[in-house]
């Protein structure tokens, strides 16, 4: 009788042959199909884990291609009109922001760069909040606005500061990695400013309370953010989120900082009283936010710890009639354009005399709300014709012209006001028909 062989199973799982699929053969041992595949799966999820603890500069660099900073600022002027000193500090600051997480240098190893957010300081209406919707544009990176004025010290009635790294991780389809590039608008930046000089008994929470909570958020820290918002239900799930890498970028008005610059520079603007005892305006105080300084922001109220985190101070001076002009016609998303676009959706050509949109930019200038004030007003010049002809579906072509815009300061602008540019219309009429003869 010969002697029956022994069956072969599998060396890990001690499964027959009969029981599987393959049995792999060894120097003395067997491997089954279904062993090998939990290896190779094994492996997969420990080379994963490893990847995601490593962040590849590499990978990143590639799918981030990092425009110059003359690139940017000729960006910036396709859609935002004058501002040439804050364009070209801006340019530099976030270009310099992105070139510190995604380009790498052997040389001053022991040298590490830290972050440098900007502030954006100039009257409303001068484009802050645009600026910043168009770098956001441009290097294509999550990006949201969190409005200042909503939020107190942790523990108050309000928003956390960590909110806004919520709404960040939301715009970022809850991608951290994604989100910690992102940039954060702080917009009315000038409305968390200290309620007063002296110590308080009772908490500035909405104030120099929020400009503490706000500190390591600015520099860089690992921050826990509940992912339902607010600190309300302690039993939630946390995401940690490093804002190490995200750029933030404030902007504020700082009404009544042009009186403390003044003082500073020990020099006030000169100019004459008009017939009303009103001050004119001079050049000089257009440009007074030019010649800001970290210390005229202390004095306005802000924290020296909030301002060091700012490093980078963007001026943005008011927008006069010329460039106000400009933003009605030249930029890629003009105002013009956008309503020649929507009448066009019922096959209506609009056209704007270039007489009319000079009168436009007036009216504008004289509600001293920047170019806020301009989509308004043609608006309520539009109405009318936005609100009739869809329906008649007759009219093909509309022209804007100056006697439209005439009518719109009579009918719509207060009595005083409306005599004041009238008067003004009145007197280039005057002073054009005695060039001509």
């Amino acid at each position: 009788m010969t002697k029956e062989k022994d069956p072969i199973v599998c060396s890990f799982c001690n499964k027959h042959q009969d029981q599987v699929t393959r049995l792999v053969a060894g120097p003395g041992i067997y491997i089954c199909d279904e062993c090998i595949d939990v290896c190779a799966t094994v492996i997969h999820e420990e080379e994963s884990q490893k990847k995601a603890e490593t962040v590849d500069v590499a990978d990143d660099a590639e799918q981030m291609v990092l425009p110059k900073p003359k690139a940017i600022n000729e960006w910036l002027n396709k859609h935002i009109i004058g501002q040439d000193i804050a364009k070209r500090v801006i340019s530099v600051g976030v270009y310099n922001h992105y070139k510190r997480i995604f380009k790498k240098t052997d040389a001053y190893p022991d040298t590490e760069l830290q972050k440098s957010n900007i502030m954006l300081v100039g009257p409303t209406g001068t484009g802050k909040t645009l600026i910043a919707q168009t770098l956001a544009k441009l290097l294509n990176v999550p990006f949201t606005i969190a409005d200042a004025t909503t939020l107190t010290e942790s523990g108050y009635v309000g928003e956390d500061v960590e909110s806004m790294l919520l709404r960040l991780l939301q715009v970022a389809d809850n991608d951290v990695k994604k989100a910690e590039r992102g940039i954060i608008y702080l917009d009315e930046i000038d409305k968390i400013t200290r309620k007063s000089e002296s110590a308080s008994i009772t908490r500035d929470v909405s104030g120099e309370g929020v400009q503490q909570a706000l500190l390591k958020l600015l520099e860089g820290s690992k921050v826990n953010v509940p992912l339902r918002g607010g600190r309300k239900h302690p039993q939630q799930e946390f995401v940690l989120l490093d804002t190490a890498n995200i750029l933030f970028i404030a902007g504020g008005a700082f009404h009544g900082v042009e009186e403390i610059i003044e003082k500073r520079i020990n020099k006030r603007s000169m100019g004459f009283l008009t017939e009303d005892g009103q001050k004119e305006v001079t050049a000089e105080r257009e440009t007074i936010f030019e010649q800001i300084q970290p210390e005229d922001l202390l004095k306005f109220g802000l924290i020296p710890e909030f301002i060091g985190r700012l490093p980078i101070l963007a001026p943005l001076h008011e927008l006069d009639e010329t460039a106000l002009l400009s933003i009605l016609k030249d930029p890629q998303n003009a105002l013009t354009k956008q309503f020649q676009k929507l009448m066009k959706m019922d096959n209506i050509d609009l056209t704007f005399k270039d007489d009319a949109l000079v009168l436009i930019a007036k009216i504008a200038i004289k509600r001293k709300v920047g170019a806020r004030a301009l989509r308004s007003i043609v608006e309520e010049i539009m109405m009318d014709h936005m609100y009739n002809i869809p329906e008649d579906g007759k009219a093909k072509k509309i022209t804007i012209t100056k006697d439209n815009v005439t009518q719109y300061i009579k009918d719509k602008l207060s009595t005083e006001l409306s005599e004041e540019l009238l008067k003004e219309i009145d007197n280039k009429s005057e002073t054009k028909a005695k060039l001509a003869a």
